[in-house]
């Protein structure tokens, strides 16, 4: 027999239903310490999701040690560079996925982001070099980045400490599926939303009046995705240093 105490349960559930709950509408999401189960925010979001391909081949990889240094090697560093961030609101791996959720009440704010993406997209051919010398297996990955307005509420079970923030709406779950046809469906190994692209092109355009940066990323178009852009992207001193043999 099960422990659940249902006439409790049923107590709870009306308690949560009749209860008055606050939705601030407001350009920012505040830090997780100022949600409460009374409140909710609605506000600016962008999410980035860097998901390996091939996860299950590389898992499968007989030597256990050397799988392990693998994973390892790949979160470390991708969590470094997601984390150094004063609107990171939440960070986490999900299977073989790490994903980072920001406020980005401003433009500046996503194109942060968009620095951390080809950023990131740079770091793996610094780890594909040292796997190499290893004669590990080289890792690909597909990196989705979106943005949009989301509702957020702390959810989980009051008393305990059980609760997390759920993000309710296009971005986490729309940089989720791009991260997943990133360098897979799309050659690419980098996806961004179409409201996340027109914020960094503005930028890009402005920063770089002698460049031709729209030719730097390739549109796309889905029944499931909608308008997309999909690029190559590096970090160039980064990818530099990296050619030149990582020389301290």
């Amino acid at each position: 027999m099960s422990d659940y105490d249902y006439k409790e349960g049923k107590r709870r559930i009306l308690e949560i239903l009749n209860n008055k709950l606050t939705v601030n509408e407001q350009n920012s999401i505040p830090q997780e310490t100022q949600f409460t189960f009374d409140n909710a925010y609605y506000g600016w979001v962008t999410a980035i999701f860097v998901d390996i391909r091939n996860s299950t081949k590389l898992f499968s990889e007989g030597d256990k040690e050397k799988v392990s240094k693998i994973i390892r090697s790949f979160t470390s560093e991708i969590i470094e560079i997601l984390r150094k961030d004063e609107n990171l609101r939440e960070i986490g791996i999900r299977g073989d996925c790490v994903y980072a959720i920001y406020t980005t009440p401003f433009q500046l704010n996503i194109y942060s982001c968009y620095q951390k993406t080809f950023t990131i997209n740079t770091y793996l051919y610094m780890l594909n070099a040292l796997l190499a010398t290893k004669n590990y297996p080289q890792i690909k990955v597909g990196i989705g980045m979106a943005s949009d307005q989301e509702l957020v509420v702390k959810a989980g079970r009051k008393t305990t400490a059980i609760n997390n923030l759920v993000w309710i709406g296009k971005a986490v779950t729309k940089a989720a599926k791009l991260s997943s046809i990133a360098n897979k469906e799309i050659l690419e190994p980098i996806c961004y939303s179409d409201l996340s692209y027109n914020n960094i092109i503005e930028i890009l355009a402005k920063r770089l009046p002698d460049e031709n940066v729209r030719s730097w990323f390739n549109k796309h178009s889905s029944l499931h995705l909608e308008t997309y852009y999909s690029t190559r992207v590096i970090h160039p001193e980064f990818y530099e240093w990296i050619t030149n043999g990582m020389k301290d």
